[in-house]
Protein backbone atom coordinates (compact mmCIF):
# COMPACT_ATOMS: atom_id res chain seq x y z
CA UNK A 1 0.00 0.00 0.00
CA UNK A 2 3.27 2.12 0.52
CA UNK A 3 3.14 3.32 -3.33
CA UNK A 4 -0.50 3.54 -3.75
CA UNK A 5 -2.48 6.99 -4.33
CA UNK A 6 -5.25 7.95 -5.66
CA UNK A 7 -5.45 10.03 -8.98
CA UNK A 8 -7.81 11.97 -10.29
CA UNK A 9 -7.99 12.74 -13.99
CA UNK A 10 -10.22 15.07 -15.87
CA UNK A 11 -10.41 14.48 -19.34
CA UNK A 12 -13.42 16.70 -20.13
CA UNK A 13 -15.22 19.71 -18.79
CA UNK A 14 -12.33 21.67 -16.88
CA UNK A 15 -11.19 24.53 -18.96
CA UNK A 16 -14.42 24.66 -21.36
CA UNK A 17 -17.96 24.03 -20.98
CA UNK A 18 -19.39 20.68 -21.96
CA UNK A 19 -17.75 16.96 -22.89
CA UNK A 20 -17.22 16.31 -18.73
CA UNK A 21 -15.68 13.22 -17.90
CA UNK A 22 -13.53 12.83 -15.09
CA UNK A 23 -11.27 9.37 -14.31
CA UNK A 24 -10.82 8.33 -10.43
CA UNK A 25 -8.03 5.66 -10.39
CA UNK A 26 -6.35 4.12 -7.62
CA UNK A 27 -4.37 0.95 -8.02
CA UNK A 28 -5.98 -1.37 -10.67
CA UNK A 29 -9.04 0.25 -10.41
CA UNK A 30 -10.62 3.05 -12.63
CA UNK A 31 -14.06 4.35 -12.35
CA UNK A 32 -15.48 6.55 -14.80
CA UNK A 33 -17.79 9.87 -14.13
CA UNK A 34 -19.94 11.29 -17.07
CA UNK A 35 -19.47 11.00 -21.04
CA UNK A 36 -20.62 14.19 -22.63
CA UNK A 37 -20.58 15.95 -25.39
CA UNK A 38 -19.74 19.78 -26.19
CA UNK A 39 -21.28 22.14 -28.69
CA UNK A 40 -17.98 23.67 -31.41
CA UNK A 41 -17.62 27.56 -31.37
CA UNK A 42 -18.03 29.00 -34.53
CA UNK A 43 -14.93 28.68 -35.96
CA UNK A 44 -15.42 24.59 -36.11
CA UNK A 45 -16.68 24.99 -39.62
CA UNK A 46 -18.67 21.67 -40.16
CA UNK A 47 -18.10 20.28 -36.78
CA UNK A 48 -21.32 18.60 -35.05
CA UNK A 49 -19.60 18.55 -31.51
CA UNK A 50 -17.02 17.67 -29.64
CA UNK A 51 -16.35 14.25 -27.57
CA UNK A 52 -13.84 13.37 -24.95
CA UNK A 53 -10.23 11.72 -25.84
CA UNK A 54 -10.63 8.21 -24.66
CA UNK A 55 -6.85 7.36 -25.29
CA UNK A 56 -6.00 7.28 -21.78
CA UNK A 57 -8.85 5.05 -21.30
CA UNK A 58 -7.56 3.22 -24.24
CA UNK A 59 -4.49 2.38 -22.58
CA UNK A 60 -5.82 1.40 -19.52
CA UNK A 61 -8.96 -0.36 -20.24
CA UNK A 62 -8.25 -3.52 -18.15
CA UNK A 63 -8.72 -1.09 -15.28
CA UNK A 64 -12.38 0.26 -16.08
CA UNK A 65 -14.33 -1.20 -13.39
CA UNK A 66 -17.32 1.08 -14.75
CA UNK A 67 -18.49 4.49 -15.67
CA UNK A 68 -21.14 6.25 -13.23
CA UNK A 69 -23.99 9.30 -14.81
CA UNK A 70 -24.66 12.59 -12.79
CA UNK A 71 -28.01 13.24 -14.62
CA UNK A 72 -28.96 13.24 -18.27
CA UNK A 73 -28.18 16.78 -20.23
CA UNK A 74 -25.92 16.29 -22.91
CA UNK A 75 -22.94 17.89 -21.49
CA UNK A 76 -23.00 14.52 -19.50
CA UNK A 77 -24.50 11.62 -21.15
CA UNK A 78 -23.94 12.80 -25.13
CA UNK A 79 -21.50 11.02 -26.01
CA UNK A 80 -21.85 8.07 -23.95
CA UNK A 81 -22.37 5.78 -27.20
CA UNK A 82 -19.19 6.39 -29.03
CA UNK A 83 -17.65 5.26 -25.46
CA UNK A 84 -19.76 2.09 -25.52
CA UNK A 85 -18.75 1.69 -29.30
CA UNK A 86 -14.78 0.79 -27.62
CA UNK A 87 -15.73 -0.40 -24.35
CA UNK A 88 -17.82 -2.53 -22.72
CA UNK A 89 -18.33 -1.90 -18.33
CA UNK A 90 -21.19 -1.68 -16.51
CA UNK A 91 -23.05 1.64 -16.39
CA UNK A 92 -24.68 3.08 -13.60
CA UNK A 93 -27.71 6.04 -13.16
CA UNK A 94 -30.75 7.12 -11.88
CA UNK A 95 -33.99 6.01 -13.61
CA UNK A 96 -34.58 8.67 -15.99
CA UNK A 97 -30.64 9.50 -16.85
CA UNK A 98 -30.48 5.86 -17.53
CA UNK A 99 -33.89 5.81 -19.90
CA UNK A 100 -32.08 8.83 -21.56
CA UNK A 101 -28.74 6.56 -21.82
CA UNK A 102 -30.56 3.94 -23.40
CA UNK A 103 -32.74 6.54 -26.25
CA UNK A 104 -29.31 7.55 -26.80
CA UNK A 105 -27.87 3.36 -27.26
CA UNK A 106 -31.22 2.52 -29.61
CA UNK A 107 -30.20 5.08 -31.85
CA UNK A 108 -26.73 4.42 -32.54
CA UNK A 109 -27.75 0.61 -32.65
CA UNK A 110 -25.04 -0.93 -30.53
CA UNK A 111 -24.65 -4.62 -31.32
CA UNK A 112 -23.31 -5.40 -28.14
CA UNK A 113 -24.98 -6.26 -24.55
CA UNK A 114 -24.42 -3.42 -22.10
CA UNK A 115 -24.64 -3.74 -18.20
CA UNK A 116 -26.94 -1.20 -16.95
CA UNK A 117 -27.45 -0.80 -13.31
CA UNK A 118 -30.05 1.61 -12.32
CA UNK A 119 -29.72 3.12 -8.74
CA UNK A 120 -31.51 5.35 -6.69
CA UNK A 121 -30.49 8.90 -5.31
CA UNK A 122 -29.63 8.14 -1.55
CA UNK A 123 -28.26 4.32 -2.85
CA UNK A 124 -25.09 3.22 -1.99
CA UNK A 125 -23.01 1.12 -4.01
CA UNK A 126 -19.37 -0.14 -4.41
CA UNK A 127 -17.53 -0.46 -7.70
CA UNK A 128 -14.09 -1.93 -7.40
CA UNK A 129 -12.47 -0.41 -4.88
CA UNK A 130 -14.64 2.81 -4.58
CA UNK A 131 -17.90 3.00 -2.65
CA UNK A 132 -20.29 6.08 -4.21
CA UNK A 133 -23.19 7.41 -2.41
CA UNK A 134 -25.84 9.02 -4.81
CA UNK A 135 -26.98 12.28 -3.23
CA UNK A 136 -29.68 14.19 -5.08
CA UNK A 137 -29.81 17.63 -6.12
CA UNK A 138 -31.44 19.99 -7.85
CA UNK A 139 -31.01 21.13 -11.19
CA UNK A 140 -32.50 21.88 -14.76
CA UNK A 141 -33.28 18.09 -15.24
CA UNK A 142 -34.64 15.50 -12.90
CA UNK A 143 -33.64 12.87 -10.87
CA UNK A 144 -29.84 14.72 -11.13
CA UNK A 145 -27.24 13.36 -7.99
CA UNK A 146 -23.97 13.94 -6.94
CA UNK A 147 -21.45 11.63 -5.78
CA UNK A 148 -20.00 10.84 -2.55
CA UNK A 149 -16.90 8.61 -3.53
CA UNK A 150 -15.09 6.62 -0.99
CA UNK A 151 -11.98 5.64 -1.77
CA UNK A 152 -8.65 4.52 -0.12
CA UNK A 153 -7.35 7.98 0.63
CA UNK A 154 -10.93 9.77 1.65
CA UNK A 155 -13.85 11.38 0.80
CA UNK A 156 -14.12 13.02 -2.30
CA UNK A 157 -17.55 14.85 -3.42
CA UNK A 158 -18.48 15.75 -6.89
CA UNK A 159 -20.93 17.86 -7.04
CA UNK A 160 -22.46 17.34 -10.10
CA UNK A 161 -24.43 19.90 -11.90
CA UNK A 162 -26.25 21.62 -8.75
CA UNK A 163 -28.14 24.64 -7.19
CA UNK A 164 -29.90 25.14 -3.99
CA UNK A 165 -33.93 25.31 -5.05
CA UNK A 166 -36.20 25.50 -2.08
CA UNK A 167 -39.17 24.84 -4.64
CA UNK A 168 -38.38 22.90 -7.60
CA UNK A 169 -40.60 21.90 -10.08
CA UNK A 170 -40.65 18.31 -8.80
CA UNK A 171 -40.50 19.02 -4.95
CA UNK A 172 -37.93 17.66 -4.41
CA UNK A 173 -34.88 19.89 -2.94
CA UNK A 174 -31.03 19.08 -2.53
CA UNK A 175 -30.06 16.80 0.22
CA UNK A 176 -28.93 19.02 2.42
CA UNK A 177 -28.72 16.60 4.91
CA UNK A 178 -26.54 14.12 3.08
CA UNK A 179 -24.14 17.24 2.49
CA UNK A 180 -23.94 17.54 6.61
CA UNK A 181 -23.46 13.66 6.77
CA UNK A 182 -20.07 14.38 4.21
CA UNK A 183 -18.71 17.13 6.52
CA UNK A 184 -19.19 15.02 9.83
CA UNK A 185 -17.62 12.08 8.16
CA UNK A 186 -14.63 14.41 6.64
CA UNK A 187 -14.37 15.53 2.93
CA UNK A 188 -10.93 15.28 1.56
CA UNK A 189 -11.47 17.25 -1.27
CA UNK A 190 -15.06 18.70 -3.06
CA UNK A 191 -14.64 18.87 -6.99
CA UNK A 192 -17.59 21.10 -7.73
CA UNK A 193 -19.38 22.94 -10.41
CA UNK A 194 -18.35 26.61 -11.34
CA UNK A 195 -20.70 27.60 -14.10
CA UNK A 196 -22.00 30.02 -12.77
CA UNK A 197 -18.90 31.32 -10.12
CA UNK A 198 -19.51 34.95 -11.81
CA UNK A 199 -22.83 35.24 -11.22
CA UNK A 200 -23.60 37.55 -7.88
CA UNK A 201 -26.06 36.22 -5.34
CA UNK A 202 -28.87 33.19 -5.56
CA UNK A 203 -29.42 31.29 -8.80
CA UNK A 204 -33.35 31.49 -8.66
CA UNK A 205 -35.76 29.05 -8.54
CA UNK A 206 -37.39 26.98 -10.95
CA UNK A 207 -40.45 28.61 -9.83
CA UNK A 208 -39.45 32.05 -11.41
CA UNK A 209 -40.45 30.30 -15.12
CA UNK A 210 -43.38 29.31 -14.31
CA UNK A 211 -44.34 32.18 -13.17
CA UNK A 212 -43.14 33.83 -16.29
CA UNK A 213 -44.77 30.89 -18.79
CA UNK A 214 -47.94 31.45 -16.87
CA UNK A 215 -48.10 35.51 -18.06
CA UNK A 216 -46.78 34.14 -21.60
CA UNK A 217 -49.87 31.86 -21.68
CA UNK A 218 -52.36 34.04 -20.46
CA UNK A 219 -51.91 36.62 -23.19
CA UNK A 220 -50.57 34.90 -26.14
CA UNK A 221 -53.89 35.01 -28.66
CA UNK A 222 -52.84 32.27 -31.06
CA UNK A 223 -50.06 29.59 -31.06
CA UNK A 224 -47.55 29.34 -28.34
CA UNK A 225 -44.04 27.57 -29.54
CA UNK A 226 -42.14 26.58 -26.77
CA UNK A 227 -38.31 25.95 -27.86
CA UNK A 228 -35.84 24.36 -25.33
CA UNK A 229 -33.73 21.31 -25.41
CA UNK A 230 -35.07 18.19 -25.66
CA UNK A 231 -33.24 16.65 -21.81
CA UNK A 232 -35.07 19.68 -20.28
CA UNK A 233 -37.97 17.65 -18.77
CA UNK A 234 -38.62 20.07 -15.87
CA UNK A 235 -39.48 22.32 -18.38
CA UNK A 236 -41.64 20.08 -20.54
CA UNK A 237 -43.23 19.72 -17.00
CA UNK A 238 -43.73 23.84 -16.59
CA UNK A 239 -45.09 23.93 -19.93
CA UNK A 240 -47.56 21.15 -19.40
CA UNK A 241 -48.99 22.83 -16.57
CA UNK A 242 -49.42 26.10 -18.33
CA UNK A 243 -51.02 24.51 -20.97
CA UNK A 244 -53.55 22.87 -18.78
CA UNK A 245 -54.30 25.66 -16.89
CA UNK A 246 -54.99 27.85 -19.87
CA UNK A 247 -56.97 25.18 -21.80
CA UNK A 248 -54.33 24.75 -24.49
CA UNK A 249 -53.98 21.02 -25.96
CA UNK A 250 -49.77 20.01 -26.85
CA UNK A 251 -47.52 18.63 -28.95
CA UNK A 252 -44.04 17.46 -28.34
CA UNK A 253 -42.43 17.96 -32.12
CA UNK A 254 -38.71 16.63 -33.18
CA UNK A 255 -37.65 12.93 -32.17
CA UNK A 256 -35.54 13.27 -29.50
CA UNK A 257 -38.16 15.65 -27.25
CA UNK A 258 -40.79 12.89 -28.56
CA UNK A 259 -38.93 10.02 -27.03
CA UNK A 260 -37.64 12.05 -23.86
CA UNK A 261 -40.76 13.03 -23.02
CA UNK A 262 -42.27 9.24 -23.62
CA UNK A 263 -39.49 8.21 -21.52
CA UNK A 264 -39.91 11.27 -18.58
CA UNK A 265 -43.47 10.04 -19.00
CA UNK A 266 -43.60 6.38 -18.51
CA UNK A 267 -40.87 7.06 -15.58
CA UNK A 268 -43.42 9.30 -13.72
CA UNK A 269 -40.91 12.50 -14.27
CA UNK A 270 -43.47 13.83 -16.45
CA UNK A 271 -47.25 13.97 -15.69
CA UNK A 272 -49.47 15.19 -18.73
CA UNK A 273 -53.29 14.20 -19.29
CA UNK A 274 -53.30 11.63 -21.95
CA UNK A 275 -56.77 13.52 -23.72
CA UNK A 276 -53.99 16.95 -23.48
CA UNK A 277 -51.49 15.52 -25.49
CA UNK A 278 -51.90 15.51 -29.17
CA UNK A 279 -49.79 14.78 -32.22
CA UNK A 280 -48.44 17.83 -34.19
CA UNK A 281 -50.72 16.91 -37.46
CA UNK A 282 -53.95 16.91 -34.84
CA UNK A 283 -52.50 20.44 -33.36
CA UNK A 284 -52.66 21.81 -36.98
CA UNK A 285 -56.43 21.15 -36.90
CA UNK A 286 -57.25 22.88 -33.91
CA UNK A 287 -57.67 26.81 -33.54
CA UNK A 288 -54.78 28.09 -32.99
CA UNK A 289 -55.77 29.85 -29.07
CA UNK A 290 -56.59 26.00 -27.83
CA UNK A 291 -52.70 24.85 -29.54
CA UNK A 292 -48.97 24.79 -27.37
CA UNK A 293 -46.45 22.96 -29.18
CA UNK A 294 -42.88 22.30 -28.07
CA UNK A 295 -39.76 21.60 -29.46
CA UNK A 296 -36.09 21.90 -30.10
CA UNK A 297 -34.02 24.44 -31.42
CA UNK A 298 -33.33 27.26 -28.27
CA UNK A 299 -29.47 27.13 -29.13
CA UNK A 300 -30.33 28.38 -32.94
CA UNK A 301 -29.64 24.69 -34.55
CA UNK A 302 -29.74 25.27 -38.23
CA UNK A 303 -31.45 21.30 -38.69
CA UNK A 304 -33.62 21.64 -35.57
CA UNK A 305 -37.50 22.48 -35.38
CA UNK A 306 -36.93 26.09 -35.08
CA UNK A 307 -33.95 26.48 -36.80
CA UNK A 308 -36.31 25.29 -39.53
CA UNK A 309 -39.47 26.96 -38.75
CA UNK A 310 -37.24 30.19 -38.67
CA UNK A 311 -36.05 29.88 -42.33
CA UNK A 312 -39.82 28.13 -43.68
CA UNK A 313 -38.11 24.68 -44.02
CA UNK A 314 -39.90 23.02 -41.34
CA UNK A 315 -41.97 20.20 -43.77
CA UNK A 316 -45.08 19.72 -41.30
CA UNK A 317 -45.49 23.46 -40.43
CA UNK A 318 -44.69 27.33 -40.91
CA UNK A 319 -44.33 30.18 -38.52
CA UNK A 320 -47.88 32.12 -38.67
CA UNK A 321 -48.80 35.82 -37.75
CA UNK A 322 -49.38 36.10 -34.64
CA UNK A 323 -47.36 32.87 -33.02
CA UNK A 324 -45.79 33.13 -29.56
CA UNK A 325 -42.37 31.55 -29.69
CA UNK A 326 -40.54 31.41 -26.31
CA UNK A 327 -36.82 30.48 -25.79
CA UNK A 328 -36.46 28.38 -22.48
CA UNK A 329 -33.14 28.09 -22.71
CA UNK A 330 -29.58 29.55 -21.68
CA UNK A 331 -27.55 30.38 -24.92
CA UNK A 332 -24.46 28.28 -24.72
CA UNK A 333 -21.18 30.18 -24.92
CA UNK A 334 -20.52 30.60 -28.67
CA UNK A 335 -23.63 30.09 -29.99
CA UNK A 336 -24.86 33.77 -29.38
CA UNK A 337 -24.54 34.20 -33.08
CA UNK A 338 -26.87 31.28 -34.32
CA UNK A 339 -29.46 32.10 -31.71
CA UNK A 340 -29.65 35.21 -32.53
CA UNK A 341 -29.97 35.44 -35.98
CA UNK A 342 -32.70 32.71 -35.48
CA UNK A 343 -34.89 35.08 -33.55
CA UNK A 344 -34.36 38.03 -36.11
CA UNK A 345 -35.71 35.22 -39.05
CA UNK A 346 -38.51 34.30 -36.65
CA UNK A 347 -39.87 38.15 -36.10
CA UNK A 348 -39.15 38.85 -39.99
CA UNK A 349 -41.90 35.64 -40.20
CA UNK A 350 -44.38 37.83 -37.90
CA UNK A 351 -43.90 35.62 -34.53
CA UNK A 352 -43.64 37.42 -31.41
CA UNK A 353 -40.42 36.18 -30.00
CA UNK A 354 -39.53 36.34 -25.76
CA UNK A 355 -36.52 34.87 -24.57
CA UNK A 356 -33.99 35.15 -21.61
CA UNK A 357 -32.96 38.97 -21.88
CA UNK A 358 -36.40 40.31 -21.93
CA UNK A 359 -38.97 37.15 -19.81
CA UNK A 360 -37.39 35.24 -17.00
CA UNK A 361 -38.55 32.27 -19.50
CA UNK A 362 -35.15 30.61 -18.39
CA UNK A 363 -33.42 30.13 -15.36
CA UNK A 364 -29.84 28.53 -14.71
CA UNK A 365 -29.86 25.57 -13.41
CA UNK A 366 -26.10 26.01 -12.14
CA UNK A 367 -25.49 27.39 -8.40
CA UNK A 368 -24.47 30.79 -8.61
CA UNK A 369 -21.46 33.03 -5.85
CA UNK A 370 -24.00 32.49 -2.88
CA UNK A 371 -25.30 28.50 -3.51
CA UNK A 372 -21.46 27.71 -4.00
CA UNK A 373 -20.25 29.25 -0.80
CA UNK A 374 -23.23 27.41 0.96
CA UNK A 375 -21.97 24.27 -0.49
CA UNK A 376 -18.39 24.98 0.60
CA UNK A 377 -19.87 25.59 3.83
CA UNK A 378 -22.15 22.37 3.69
CA UNK A 379 -19.57 20.15 3.59
CA UNK A 380 -16.44 22.03 4.89
CA UNK A 381 -13.67 19.81 2.18
CA UNK A 382 -9.86 20.23 3.24
CA UNK A 383 -9.40 20.35 -0.37
CA UNK A 384 -11.46 22.32 -3.33
CA UNK A 385 -11.24 21.74 -7.33
CA UNK A 386 -13.03 23.86 -8.93
CA UNK A 387 -14.71 21.99 -12.22
CA UNK A 388 -17.07 22.22 -14.99
CA UNK A 389 -16.53 25.76 -16.39
CA UNK A 390 -14.13 27.80 -18.56
CA UNK A 391 -10.53 28.76 -16.66
CA UNK A 392 -12.07 31.99 -15.53
CA UNK A 393 -14.95 30.69 -13.86
CA UNK A 394 -12.84 27.69 -12.24
CA UNK A 395 -10.66 30.93 -11.10
CA UNK A 396 -13.49 32.94 -9.44
CA UNK A 397 -14.90 29.85 -7.86
CA UNK A 398 -11.76 29.58 -6.29
CA UNK A 399 -11.70 32.91 -4.68
CA UNK A 400 -15.24 32.02 -3.56
CA UNK A 401 -13.68 28.80 -1.72
CA UNK A 402 -10.61 31.06 -0.17
CA UNK A 403 -13.56 33.70 1.00
CA UNK A 404 -14.92 30.73 3.29
CA UNK A 405 -11.68 29.85 4.43
CA UNK A 406 -10.20 27.48 2.42
CA UNK A 407 -6.16 28.25 2.41
CA UNK A 408 -5.27 29.24 -1.17
CA UNK A 409 -2.98 26.33 -1.53
CA UNK A 410 -5.48 23.59 -0.97
CA UNK A 411 -7.42 24.84 -4.30
CA UNK A 412 -6.52 23.28 -7.32
CA UNK A 413 -7.34 25.29 -10.65
CA UNK A 414 -6.31 22.53 -13.16
CA UNK A 415 -7.54 21.78 -16.62
CA UNK A 416 -7.98 18.64 -18.71
CA UNK A 417 -5.36 16.22 -18.71
CA UNK A 418 -3.76 17.97 -15.43
CA UNK A 419 -3.69 14.57 -13.55
CA UNK A 420 -4.17 15.30 -9.56
CA UNK A 421 -2.99 12.83 -6.81
CA UNK A 422 -3.70 12.29 -3.37
CA UNK A 423 -2.01 10.27 -0.67
CA UNK A 424 -1.55 10.79 3.14
CA UNK A 425 -4.24 12.60 3.12
CA UNK A 426 -2.28 15.34 1.18
CA UNK A 427 -3.11 16.61 -2.51
CA UNK A 428 -0.30 17.47 -5.38
CA UNK A 429 -0.21 17.92 -8.84
CA UNK A 430 0.49 14.81 -11.23
CA UNK A 431 1.70 14.09 -14.29
CA UNK A 432 -0.03 16.13 -17.58
CA UNK A 433 -2.06 13.70 -19.82
CA UNK A 434 -2.24 14.86 -23.54
CA UNK A 435 -6.05 15.48 -24.77
CA UNK A 436 -7.12 16.11 -27.94
CA UNK A 437 -10.20 17.37 -29.17
CA UNK A 438 -12.50 14.48 -30.85
CA UNK A 439 -14.23 15.82 -33.82
CA UNK A 440 -17.25 14.44 -34.98
CA UNK A 441 -18.43 15.33 -38.28
CA UNK A 442 -21.12 13.66 -39.91
CA UNK A 443 -20.47 10.18 -39.13
CA UNK A 444 -16.90 10.65 -38.46
CA UNK A 445 -15.02 10.68 -35.59
CA UNK A 446 -11.58 11.70 -35.11
CA UNK A 447 -10.52 12.26 -38.68
CA UNK A 448 -10.79 15.87 -38.41
CA UNK A 449 -7.97 17.29 -36.75
CA UNK A 450 -6.32 20.25 -36.25
CA UNK A 451 -5.26 20.60 -39.96
CA UNK A 452 -8.44 19.94 -41.46
CA UNK A 453 -9.96 22.48 -38.87
CA UNK A 454 -7.24 24.84 -40.30
CA UNK A 455 -7.97 24.29 -44.37
CA UNK A 456 -11.88 24.77 -43.79
CA UNK A 457 -10.99 27.80 -42.20
CA UNK A 458 -8.81 29.54 -44.68
CA UNK A 459 -11.18 28.40 -47.22
CA UNK A 460 -14.17 29.79 -45.44
CA UNK A 461 -11.87 33.38 -45.68
CA UNK A 462 -10.30 33.62 -49.27
CA UNK A 463 -11.84 30.58 -51.36
CA UNK A 464 -10.21 27.82 -53.50
CA UNK A 465 -8.65 27.84 -57.04
CA UNK A 466 -8.57 24.83 -58.97
CA UNK A 467 -5.66 24.10 -61.47
CA UNK A 468 -6.08 21.27 -63.91
CA UNK A 469 -2.65 20.83 -66.29
CA UNK A 470 -2.65 18.15 -68.75
CA UNK A 471 0.64 17.45 -70.16
CA UNK A 472 1.90 15.05 -72.93
CA UNK A 473 3.45 12.07 -71.00
CA UNK A 474 6.15 11.83 -74.15
CA UNK A 475 8.19 15.36 -74.32
CA UNK A 476 5.83 16.97 -71.25
CA UNK A 477 4.55 19.35 -73.17
CA UNK A 478 1.17 20.72 -72.62
CA UNK A 479 -1.77 19.34 -74.55
CA UNK A 480 -4.64 22.06 -74.33
CA UNK A 481 -4.13 25.27 -71.95
CA UNK A 482 -4.63 25.11 -68.25
CA UNK A 483 -7.99 25.16 -66.76
CA UNK A 484 -8.45 27.14 -63.81
CA UNK A 485 -11.71 27.36 -62.04
CA UNK A 486 -12.54 28.99 -58.61
CA UNK A 487 -14.95 28.95 -55.77
CA UNK A 488 -15.83 31.35 -52.83
CA UNK A 489 -12.70 33.51 -54.48
CA UNK A 490 -14.42 35.87 -56.73
CA UNK A 491 -17.12 36.80 -59.02
CA UNK A 492 -17.01 34.71 -62.82
CA UNK A 493 -16.44 38.33 -64.41
CA UNK A 494 -13.71 39.71 -62.07
CA UNK A 495 -12.01 36.33 -62.81
CA UNK A 496 -12.33 36.05 -66.35
CA UNK A 497 -9.33 38.87 -66.94
CA UNK A 498 -7.14 37.60 -63.70
CA UNK A 499 -7.62 34.07 -64.55
CA UNK A 500 -6.60 34.49 -68.35
CA UNK A 501 -2.77 36.35 -67.13
CA UNK A 502 -2.91 33.15 -64.25
CA UNK A 503 -2.62 30.52 -66.87
CA UNK A 504 0.25 32.58 -68.78
CA UNK A 505 1.93 32.05 -65.36
CA UNK A 506 1.05 28.30 -65.16
CA UNK A 507 2.14 28.31 -69.43
CA UNK A 508 5.54 29.89 -68.80
CA UNK A 509 5.97 27.60 -65.25
CA UNK A 510 5.73 24.40 -67.42
CA UNK A 511 8.08 25.44 -69.76
CA UNK A 512 10.56 25.46 -67.16
CA UNK A 513 10.35 21.84 -66.72
CA UNK A 514 10.44 22.26 -63.20
CA UNK A 515 11.49 18.68 -61.04
CA UNK A 516 7.81 19.03 -59.08
CA UNK A 517 5.70 20.87 -61.37
CA UNK A 518 2.62 20.57 -58.60
CA UNK A 519 4.13 22.21 -56.03
CA UNK A 520 5.97 25.13 -58.58
CA UNK A 521 3.18 25.66 -59.87
CA UNK A 522 1.42 26.52 -56.77
CA UNK A 523 4.28 28.61 -55.37
CA UNK A 524 4.23 30.72 -58.42
CA UNK A 525 0.33 30.94 -59.05
CA UNK A 526 -0.16 31.91 -55.34
CA UNK A 527 2.63 35.03 -55.61
CA UNK A 528 0.66 35.84 -58.89
CA UNK A 529 -2.61 36.34 -57.22
CA UNK A 530 -1.37 37.85 -53.81
CA UNK A 531 0.22 40.58 -56.15
CA UNK A 532 -3.10 40.88 -57.77
CA UNK A 533 -5.39 40.80 -54.86
CA UNK A 534 -3.79 41.07 -51.94
CA UNK A 535 -5.77 37.71 -51.09
CA UNK A 536 -4.52 34.45 -50.48
CA UNK A 537 -7.00 31.37 -51.64
CA UNK A 538 -6.06 27.82 -51.00
CA UNK A 539 -4.63 26.64 -54.55
CA UNK A 540 -4.88 23.23 -55.45
CA UNK A 541 -3.20 21.91 -58.62
CA UNK A 542 -3.53 18.37 -60.45
CA UNK A 543 -1.00 17.45 -63.39
CA UNK A 544 -1.94 15.01 -65.97
CA UNK A 545 0.05 12.77 -68.40
CA UNK A 546 -1.55 11.55 -71.47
Amino acid sequence: MKNKSLKIIPIGGLGEVGRNMMIYEYDDDIIIVDCGLMFPNNDMLGVDYIIPDFQYLRNNREKIRGIIFTHGHEDHIGAVNYFLEEFNVPIYATPLTMGLIKVKLGKASLNKDVSLHTVQAGNQIRVGKFKIDFFHVCHSIPDSVGLGIETPEGLIVQSGDYKFDHTPVDNWPTDYAKLVEFSKRGVLALIADSTNSTRPGWTPSEQVVSEALDKVFAQAKERIIVASFASLVSRMQQVVNAAKKYNRKIAFVGTSMVENAKIAQKLGFLTIDEDQKISIEEALHLPDEKVAIMCTGAQGEPTSILGRLSRGTQRQFDIKEGDTVVLSSKVIPGNEEAVYSTINDLFRRGANVIYEQIAPVHVSGHGSQEDIKLLLHLTRPKYFIPAYGELRQMKQSAILAMQTGIPERHIAVVEDGQSITFKNNKMRMGDIKPISMVFVDGSGVGDIGPDEMRDRELLSKDGIILVHVILNKHDGSLVINPEVVSRGFTSTKEADGLFNRARNTIINTVKRNPTNLEKDITKTLSGFIYRETRRRPTIMVTVSNI
